[in-house]
């Protein structure tokens, strides 16, 4: 009796400080200008530094349901019992936020429940407070606006989230104001249910939120290399602001392109999963180098592991508000990653996969990619469980000068296969005078040294089905992901370096490049050696010409007579690698392209043009001094290199 008196005592203090204690969170209506969100709080008893506010949507969450979660400490008044902490503009999750004070005593960990690094996640038992609800003033208005190539070469294709399935256009046209010569076409509307979901968390109530309806427009008779403007959505549910693009043109002499992998995405807040600060720093580099372009067009080739969701819902809606600012103005292209795709029981898994083809995906099974992304092509796999198949597994463009190809590493690309045939195929019917260089991409890498040792079986299925076509069809580059550093390799077939220069004509053999620095933040070492521990880790091939550990990108410019490929660090912006693969082909001033032999330069560079001949009049000494004058440029080109030039380096420490 008296242990139950004492319990209803300690209840009704409990009660009563949870009364006391308020919580609010402002504004409670998000505009378009509200940047971001205030959470106060006040007359919290004995504060704690594990006491902490969950953060939720759709407010009839349970309590263990949470987006994530802020620890209180993070307010330098946390100690008196009162605070605030603020909070960037969340994304529209079609349906309102709310925040929910909890104490965490330390003696409640638990190792059951865990994040993403094996950390103890809240487990929601002990609310303090609630606040009130902060919902969007327009929660139909079109969100997640992004662009991407279209089957056409006169299309653009533009995708688009709203919280309604309702009637949705794109308006667009060569005028900044909407008016004469703007057209207007519908949007299809595509959606996923939990249901379609293959694994956990993505089909629990922990991980699923509604995605709401991806709306997706396709722009038409655009003439190229012209600036257009746009906006979608409709009259009753709102518009979206007013974005542009330069548009396609195919017959361009110069390509601009940014390429990565493995970007993520950054969240303001602690979740079940580890998130990538990094990604929004390759955001905003690549944003300040499309807006030097001015009118030039360019695109972005994201190249596996999105958004690194693994299964949460509302990652995906971080993402495609963290992109937006570049995607919907520039056209944004992906392929599959095993975070977008794998899971136990995904239809292709051959018998040496066995390790390779984990839960990475969460349980997605490329549906949340397939439906949200729309790339040129109509590639496809079933899901084999009844959800919508899979798309976005393999295609190509022409832009410019370049001939683009993607292919998905993670379904079946061995030959016979679907995927093996069309690649086959796309290679064979290049046209090389209009667009000289190749480059071909993919997720998992065909080269690396890194200890991606999981990987082993799978990079010699690739090496045994895939480089062929690569060294056969002359492909230029071969860029791959999933290792979260940047590598250059020479050019290579069959682990054979065939040119060790960072700038030559095209010597038979692709240049491999591991392009996944985009902002994941883990970072795999390279192939240790356990048994040295005076050099840890393995010596940098040979065949390895830079190994870099800073994030970053790469950017590609491409004329019809050189590809130059630079990496381009986040920390500084500057160019950290660089690789100059010339065509063997010169414009004449018709715009007829010649071929060059392979005579090379000092530089490794195959450029024996053809020179008009000197007058037979010319002078002894006039020749002299051509010729002095010319050594002596020679020799202040090769100092100047010698410094330009990144020696092979290993930035590893």
């Amino acid at each position: 009796m008296l242990l139950f008196l004492l319990f209803l005592l300690a209840a009704g203090e409990a009660a009563a400080a949870a009364a006391a204690t308020t919580l609010t969170a402002t504004p409670a209506k998000l505009t378009q200008s509200d940047r971001e969100i205030t959470i106060r709080w006040s007359g919290l008893p004995d504060p704690d530094g594990l006491d902490y506010v969950g953060i939720y949507s759709p407010p009839t969450s349970s309590d263990r349901d949470f987006l994530g979660y802020l620890f209180l400490n993070g307010s330098a008044t946390w100690r008196t019992g009162a605070g605030e902490l603020t909070l960037p503009r969340l994304p529209n999750l079609r349906a309102p936020y709310q925040f929910r004070l909890f104490r965490w005593p330390a003696r409640e960990y638990s190792y059951h429940h865990i994040d993403h690094d094996g950390n103890p996640l809240p487990h929601g038992r002990h609310r303090v407070a609630a606040s009130g609800e902060v919902a969007f003033d327009s929660p139909s208005r079109p969100d997640q606006v992004h662009l991407s190539f279209a089957d056409g070469v006169d299309e653009m294709r533009v995708m688009f989230v709203c919280g309604d399935g309702g009637r949705r256009v794109v308006r667009y046209g060569p005028a900044k104001e909407e008016g004469e010569g703007w057209k207007e076409v519908a949007a299809e509307v595509r959606t996923y249910e939990q249901k379609h979901m293959c694994d956990s968390p993505a089909n629990s109530s922990v991980g699923w939120r509604d995605p709401g309806f991806v709306f997706d427009g396709l722009m038409k008779g655009l003439e190229p290399g012209r600036r257009y403007f746009y906006k979608v959505g409709s009259n009753s549910s709102g518009w979206s602001d007013t974005y542009s693009f330069i548009s396609r043109d195919n017959e361009a002499n110069e390509t601009i392109a940014f390429l990565f992998g493995d970007m993520g995405t950054y969240i303001p807040y602690n979740t079940y999963v580890r998130t990538q600060d990094e990604s929004l720093s390759t955001v905003k580099w690549i944003l300040h180098d499309i807006q030097a372009l001015g009118d030039k067009p360019a695109f972005i080739s994201h190249i596996g592991d999105i958004s690194y969701a693994r299964g949460y819902a509302w990652v995906w809606d971080h993402f495609f508000n963290q992109i937006e600012p570049i995607a919907a103005n520039t056209p944004y292209h992906v392929c599959i990653g095993n975070h977008e795709y794998d899971w136990p029981l995904q239809p292709w898994k051959p018998w040496w996969a066995t390790g390779i083809y984990g839960t990475d995906g969460g349980g997605e099974c490329g549906i949340p990619y397939s439906v949200k992304f729309r790339m040129p092509g109509n590639s496809f796999v079933p899901t084999g469980n009844g959800a919508p198949d899979t798309r976005n597994l393999y295609y190509s463009f022409d832009s410019g000068v370049v001939h683009f190809v993607y292919m998905s590493t993670e379904t079946n690309f061995v030959q016979g296969s679907d995927q093996y045939n069309f690649i086959k195929a796309d290679l064979e019917k290049v046209n090389r005078s209009r667009t000289p260089f190749i480059v071909f991409q993919g997720h998992r890498p065909m080269y690396t040294s890194s200890n991606e040792a999981r990987d082993f079986a799978h990079r010699q299925q690739m090496l045994q089905n895939l480089e062929p076509l690569l060294v056969t069809y002359k492909v230029t580059l071969a860029l791959w992901g999933h290792v979260h550093r940047y590598e250059r390799f020479c050019p290579m077939k069959n682990f054979q370096c065939v040119n060790m220069s960072s700038s030559f004509v095209y010597p038979g053999a692709p240049v491999h490049l591991v392009i996944g620095m985009g902002g994941q933040d883990y970072q795999p070492f390279w192939q240790p050696r356990k048994d040295h521990p005076d050099v840890p880790v393995y010596p940098q091939p040979e065949r390895s010409m830079y190994r870099g550990g800073e994030f970053g990108y790469t950017k590609l410019v491409a004329t019809k007579e050189k590809l130059t490929l630079t990496y381009i660090g986040n920390h500084d912006g500057q160019v950290h690698d660089m690789v100059e693969i010339f065509s063997g082909q010169v414009s004449n001033n018709n715009g007829v392209p010649e071929v060059i032999d392979d005579t090379k330069l000092s530089t490794g560079v195959s450029t024996k043009l053809k020179i008009p001949v000197f007058s037979l009049e010319i002078v002894g000494s006039v020749m002299f001094a051509l010729v002095l004058g010319f050594s002596l440029g020679f020799l202040i080109r090769r100092k100047k290199e010698a410094a330009q030039w990144t020696p092979v380096k290993n930035e590893e420490t």
